[in-house]
């Protein structure tokens, strides 16, 4: 896990050697297949993968009471342990625009629950030149799911 000087150290040491950067970032809440497939197709799009995980303040106010069920450390303890994931920064921002304009990575990827016209960044990446890609599988997976699931329950 990175700070964010730390992480932009990184990343500038990485252009400096020539590589490209990706950019994803999520609650990651129950890491689930749907995860996995999203962070390796967002991996194919560049050398390098930082992944932004929402913090614990975050998280509550995007899913509510209860939510996240794992800590924010415990959530990018887990996330860097994937072989395709290369970096991982915790923000606590309302949306990752403030990260995207400082790291300015080549490629912002958003999930297929997204088209690139609306993904709530767009303006932002565009801005400093990137692009953006609509990676990972269908979304027909998700941790609402996996606790009604384990709940017992048959709603999200």
């Amino acid at each position: 896990m990175f700070t964010e000087p730390q992480l932009l150290e990184q990343v500038n040491a990485d252009r400096r050697a020539g590589r490209t950067v990706a950019f994803a970032n999520g609650c990651f809440d129950l890491l689930h297949v749907g995860h996995v497939r999203y962070l390796q197709a967002a991996r194919a799009e560049a050398d390098r993968l930082i992944v932004a995980v929402n913090s614990d303040a975050s998280v509550r106010r995007l899913k509510g009471e209860g939510r996240p069920i794992l800590d924010e450390n415990a959530r990018a303890e887990l996330v860097a342990a994937l072989a395709c994931v290369d970096y991982v920064v915790i923000f606590g921002d309302a949306t990752v625009d403030r990260l995207l304009t400082l790291l300015k990575p080549d490629v912002h990827c958003k999930g297929t629950d997204y088209t690139v016209e609306t993904v709530p960044e767009l303006k932002t990446v565009r801005a400093y030149g990137g692009r953006v890609a609509i990676v990972g599988d269908p979304k027909d997976h998700s941790t609402g799911e996996l606790l009604a699931k384990l709940s017992g329950s048959s709603t999200a």
